[in-house]
């Protein structure tokens, strides 16, 4: 059976609705970046959408080429996520062509750069898609807290602030900066979810308060 991530690993994928703290391991990722309101249908956003998932899966059925990743095993891709921020780091979210943001998918750690160059070549090959702007990189996040939202996107807030009164109650500030973003994993598809029912991961990164 193939691995599945979200099942393997259910604290970083399937948290609760209520905010709890997280310790995120390293993990590698292909990504794009790019800035602009994603839902702009002519957008750099849907642009990196559509690099990112013919090179996941490039990557994911390699194993049916003469290409050979070494320590292949297989898996099911893992969901899109998504690093938001503009140029004051925190940012106010609801001017969304102000955003700048890192797409992305998890890859395994058996995924190397000259794979990651593979699929790209075989996407341009196949599909004559440029996927030239995509890259292999490699995310420490570290301490994190996190809560399930389910709900419509632009009703992000309300969870937000629930994270807010847990961080600051908790001991702890946030931490978002050059390095560490606001952070979403997207578990629902919005074409064929109703937007009351979908199911996003919020993630704030933070540090102990001194």
């Amino acid at each position: 059976m193939a691995f599945d991530y979200k099942k393997e690993y259910k604290a970083l994928y399937m948290p609760e609705s209520t905010p709890a703290v997280v310790d995120v391991p390293v993990m590698k990722f292909i990504a794009v970046n790019g800035a602009g309101n994603p839902n702009d249908p002519d957008g750099e956003y849907q642009k990196a959408l559509g690099m990112l998932y013919p090179v996941a899966y490039a990557i994911k059925m390699s194993y049916k080429t003469d290409y050979h990743i070494d320590g292949f095993f297989e898996y099911v891709v893992p969901p899109l996520e998504g690093l938001w921020w503009t140029n004051n780091a925190i940012g106010d979210f609801t001017h969304k062509s102000a955003f700048k943001w890192t797409a992305m998918i998890r890859v395994p750690d058996f995924v190397d750069n000259n794979d990651v160059e593979w699929a790209k070549a075989e996407v341009l090959k196949k599909k004559r898609l440029d996927c030239s702007a995509l890259f292999l990189m490699t995310f420490e996040e570290g301490l994190c807290v996190q809560s399930m939202h389910i709900g419509a996107y632009d009703t992000e807030p309300a969870t937000l602030a629930v994270i807010d009164r847990f961080i600051k109650t908790g001991g702890y500030i946030k931490d978002i900066n050059s390095s560490r973003r606001h952070h979403e994993i997207y578990l629902s598809d919005p074409r064929k979810t109703s937007p009351d029912k979908m199911k996003t991961v919020l993630r704030i990164p933070i540090a102990k308060h001194e």
